[in-house]
Parts: structure tokens; C-alpha cells; sequence
């Protein structure tokens, strides 16, 4: 083979080609893969990014050696990310030519898309920038200048450069959070990108150009608006605008509690933890976590006369369990006897179980439990009668013929069931809704990376599951990131249409905890070999973890026996 010619398999054809060196990806997409298929629904969509060796890389990445090539559009997750990486950009390049004394903060995600807010930058009260409320045709500038940029097909280009430059041009724009991050992790440089003369940086590879950011949509919402992005499986659609007043308000919540403790970015928590500060940072966490499940017990005291039963749902790792049990402890300090029950002992027996398209047991299915016993049961106690309440083998996959023990509520008992379609009117259809109270746990995380990038808060539950499946099941963390788009489906499907339905919220984030879990989670993602299907997304992950400072043993020692975190971690005395 000639020095300046490559092999190249392309995983999109099965087939082994020829390139020069140095050619590009484009260059390479433009001649063997133009269009990439789902390979669910078949729907083509144009090529965003390429694997390259299972590592994402942008289409301008040049070949110098041999390599695997797996080319990837909008139905890929990382194309995904790709995709609204680069349309963040366009946004941000928009707002700076219409409102370039205004601060662009991307802050979290919405069921549509993403949640932002502009700010002054010349103001500041009581140390923080103050709100600017975008009037309906501001919006709708706004979103005609992103046209307008899209129209142009201009070029995203990358460029390392001196982090010491880096921060000047982040101070230069206001970017405070995103110049203290550069400066936290004192690396001598720095990858930035320009667009039509502004810089900036999304922590991930981009699409070549304007063009390919097609579909889109600004709608006002609570006090900015949202980006609303594509839809799965067709990038032509844009996402359905959905108005989920109470999981706003919990977001709002956070972002105040980051407020109380001082920390707004990651740039903020590192210096906070290289400063020494981690022990306070935890300390206060607990507490504000301590005052929720308080006012949250409050509330089913003043209805417990009532409403004698608790649900609480919530996705996968998002302390349901042990949320129960400190909503239950504080009850408890109100003068109630809370009963705990996992609704998981409801299920019907294996052979009853409905099956998925693939022909799989769907143990995640509504119908997987037993509602008419469930229902029959919750209220015979309501009426005051005894009960045995059901124990499910798992090993069987049966309900045991030994029970948990007989129930009844007494005067002062209330019960609480957590599982995760315990917010599904469904569930409980036979009994009055009255009589119910409902709470909704998840890991509602609004710290950000910086100004405009914020952090997943699925990224967050992952990394909680990982660690948590790898201590008490032995789970490797390749098999939970590889059931992770299962978890994630059945979550869409049977959670989150129904949270808006809790008559309180509980967001078990904690502002410490993705530094505590780096310390964990970083060596069994390293475990994941190049050859794992697991591999790209281990490596992603990975490279989110850079940018965080990891708590050291002694400071994790200093989580108290009772935290959510516990459940992850160990050493939990609930």
C-alpha cells in the first residue's frame, strides 16, 4: 500500500475503502455515505459527525492513519448532541448581534428543549445579573436572526489557543463562569470555536456549518424562553411545546439553592473544593435536603386526615427509596406512623407479565402490576380493615406464599408506596384520588457547566446508577450504560407524562455530588475496553468528568449516614 493512501473500514457499508491521507471526514461522507439510516424507523437524515475508532469526531477531522468509521446523524445520541451543540451556538451568535450587552444562559432542560434566559450585563443585584424579560417580538427577532445565520451555511471553526487567551475573551464577554472553569482546571491550553467572528466553546464536536441546523424553535416561556429542538425519529419536526409549570418551579428552586451556597458553575464548585471548602459545600446541601423533606412532611401532615396514602414516583436513580425513608422519618418527628412498602411486591407472576415488540417480558409495563389486588387492598385499609400485605419473589417471579405481615392504619398511620407509576392515575383508578397524595423525586440538577452549557440530568442519574449497580449487584458499568436507552424509554413512556401530577416535588440533586461521583464512577468507566459497543459512550462521559475536581475519601466520609446518597455510595442508616 502506497505511504500516502489509508485503509478505512466504514461500518455504514461493511466495506473496506482507500483514502489519501489527510483527507476529511466530509471528504470521505461526501463519496461512500452521504445519508445515514435509523435503523428502527429507516427515516435517512443527513451526516453530522462520524465515530472514528468508537471516539467522536467532527466531519473536519482529517485521517493521517488507519481507521474504523462509523458515520452518524440526528438519530445517533451523539449526533443529537452535535446538533443542538451547534444550534446553542447559532443562538448565541444571534443574541450578540441583537442584544450584545445581554448574557445568554442556557440553563436547563424542558420536555421541548432547553430553557434560557437573557440577563443585563451591566447590572447587578445583590451580586447577581438581573433578569431581562424578552417581549413576544424580541422572540420572534431573535429567532428570524437564527434564520437568517442558518440561511448563510456559515462555518463553525476550531482552534486551540493559550487558556490565558481563552479566559481573556470569556471575561471580555461576560462569561464569568465559563472563564473561571478554563481557569480551574489549569491546563496551559484551550479549544475554542468561531462562528462568523464569534467565539466561543460547547465542550464537544460541532457540525460543519450553519446549514445543517435546519429545524428549530423560540417560544416565551417563564422568564425567557425555550430552544425547541428536533424530534425523534424526524429532524423536520420540531419538539411539541409542553408547559410543566411545577418541574419550572423545582428547576427555579435549585438554581436558588446554588444561589445560597455561592455556586453557579462547575468553575465555582471546583475553586470551592481546591479553596478546601468541600465539607462546608456538603454540610449546607444536607441542610437545605434536610428542610425540603420537612416542608414536604408538613404538607402531609396538614392532609393526613384525609389523604392516609403516599405515592411517590420517580425515574430510575433518582432516590425514590430513599426519599421515602426520610419523608417517612420526618413524619415520624410530626407525631405520624408512616408504614413503607415498595409497590414492586405488586407485580403479577412472570407468566402474566406483558411482553415488549421484541417479544421480551416488559416488567416496566403498567400492566406488570397487579392493580386490581393493589387497588382492592389500599382500600380495604382505607375502610380500616386488616390486610396481608404481598412479599414478590424475584427468583420465582411469583408472589410468595409468606407475606410482609398483616396491616391495618390506625389513627395516626399513614402508608406510603414508592414505584415508578405511582404517579399514573391508572394505578390507582378504584380509589379516590382525595385520598391520595402524591410526590415526585428526581435529580433535577440545574449547575451547569457554565453560562451555556448546561449538565444532563440523565448524565447525573447514569452515573448514580453505575456506581450504585456496580457496589450491590454487580452489575459492570458497560451492561448499565448499554441498558440505559431501555431505562430511558420505558421512563418517557410511563414517568415523566405523569409528574406534573404530584402535589409536591422532591429534587434529590446535590450540588456536591458529581464531584463525589468522579471519585467513584471514573475508574470503572476507564475499565470499558476500545472494543466494547459501550466504548463511545464511556469516553463521553469520561471527558464530561475532566472538567470536574473529584472529592477526596476524607471529604466523602464527611456525607452523613442519612443522605441520598447513601443509597449510591454505602454507609447509608436508614
Amino acid at each position: 500500500m502506497d505511504n500516502q493512501e489509508l485503509q478505512i473500514w466504514c461500518a455504514n457499508d461493511g466495506k473496506r475503502h482507500k483514502a489519501e491521507l489527510g483527507t476529511t471526514l466530509q471528504e470521505i461522507s461526501k463519496k461512500w455515505c452521504t445519508k445515514v439510516r435509523d435503523p428502527k424507523t429507516g427515516a435517512t437524515g443527513p451526516v453530522l459527525a462520524a465515530l472514528v475508532d468508537h471516539k467522536l469526531k467532527e466531519l473536519s477531522y482529517r485521517m493521517v492513519v488507519s481507521h474504523e468509521i462509523e458515520f452518524i446523524g440526528y438519530s445517533h445520541p451523539e449526533g443529537r448532541r452535535c446538533y443542538i451543540r451547534s444550534l446553542c451556538f447559532v443562538l448565541q451568535k444571534a443574541v450578540r448581534d441583537l442584544f450584545p450587552d445581554k448574557i445568554l444562559v442556557i440553563d436547563h432542560s424542558l420536555p421541548s428543549g432547553l430553557y434560557c434566559e437573557l440577563k443585563e450585563s451591566e447590572k447587578i443585584v445583590e451580586g447577581h445579573h438581573p433578569f431581562y424579560y424578552l417581549k413576544d417580538e424580541e422572540i420572534e427577532q431573535l429567532k428570524n436572526r437564527m434564520k437568517e445565520i442558518i440561511d448563510a451555511d456559515l462555518p463553525f471553526t476550531k482552534a486551540k489557543i493559550l487558556s490565558e487567551e481563552a479566559i481573556a475573551i470569556y471575561e471580555k464577554q461576560n462569561q464569568m463562569h465559563k472563564a473561571a472553569l478554563v481557569r480551574s482546571l489549569g491546563q496551559y491550553t484551550a479549544s475554542i470555536y468561531t462562528l462568523d467572528g464569534t467565539k466561543d466553546t460547547f465542550y464537544g464536536p460541532l457540525v460543519p456549518s450553519t446549514g445543517y441546523l435546519t429545524t428549530f424553535d423560540l417560544t416565551g416561556f417563564s422568564n425567557g424562553f425555550c430552544l425547541q429542538l428536533p424530534t425523534l425519529p424526524d429532524v423536520n419536526k420540531v419538539m411539541p411545546m409542553l408547559r410543566q409549570s411545577k418541574i419550572a418551579a423545582t428547576l427555579a428552586e435549585y438554581s436558588h439553592w446554588c444561589d445560597i451556597v455561592g455556586i453557579n458553575g462547575v468553575g465555582d464548585l471546583n475553586r470551592a473544593i481546591q479553596d478546601g471548602k468541600a465539607i462546608d459545600i456538603i454540610n449546607v446541601a444536607e441542610a437545605l435536603h434536610g428542610r425540603k423533606y420537612a416542608a414536604i412532611a408538613d404538607e402531609i401532615y396538614r392532609r393526613h386526615a384525609q389523604s392516609r396514602i403516599v405515592m411517590i414516583a420517580g425515574p430510575s436513580s433518582s432516590g425514590k427509596t430513599s426519599s421515602a425513608l426520610r419523608i417517612a422519618l420526618q413524619c415520624r418527628v410530626l407525631g405520624l406512623n408512616p408504614k413503607v412498602i415498595e409497590l414492586d411486591n405488586y407485580f403479577v407472576d412472570r407468566e402474566k407479565t406483558p411482553r415488549d415488540e421484541n417479544g421480551d417480558f416488559d416488567f416496566e409495563s403498567l400492566y406488570a402490576m397487579d392493580l386490581e389486588y393493589l387497588n382492592l387492598q389500599i382500600n380495604q385499609l382505607l375502610a380500616g380493615e386488616e390486610v396481608e400485605i404481598p412479599r414478590f419473589d424475584f427468583k420465582q417471579g411469583r408472589r410468595a406464599t409468606d407475606g410482609l405481615g398483616r396491616m391495618r392504619l390506625e389513627d395516626n398511620d399513614i402508608l406510603i408506596m414508592e414505584g415508578i407509576h405511582a404517579l399514573n392515575p391508572e394505578m390507582t383508578s378504584a380509589v379516590d384520588s382525595n385520598r391520595i397524595f402524591r410526590v415526585f423525586a428526581s435529580a433535577l440538577t440545574s449547575l451547569n457547566i457554565d453560562e451555556n452549557n448546561n449538565i444532563s440530568t440523565s448524565d447525573n442519574r447514569l452515573l448514580r446508577r453505575m456506581v450504585r449497580d456496580n457496589r450491590v449487584r454487580g452489575i459492570t458499568p458497560e451492561q448499565t450504560i448499554l441498558r440505559w436507552h431501555s431505562v430511558r424509554r420505558g421512563e418517557s413512556k410511563n414517568i415523566f407524562p405523569f409528574q406534573e401530577n404530584a402535589d409536591a416535588f422532591f429534587n434529590s440533586a446535590l450540588i456536591f455530588e458529581l464531584p463525589m461521583l468522579k471519585y467513584y464512577a471514573e475508574p470503572l468507566l476507564r475499565r470499558i475496553t476500545p472494543s466494547s459497543p459501550a466504548y463511545t459512550e464511556a469516553v463521553r462521559l469520561l471527558k464530561f468528568l475532566s472538567y470536574i475536581t473529584a472529592l477526596q475519601p476524607s471529604e466523602i466520609a464527611a456525607i452523613p449516614p442519612t443522605s441520598i446518597m447513601r443509597e449510591f455510595i454505602g454507609g447509608q442508616t436508614l
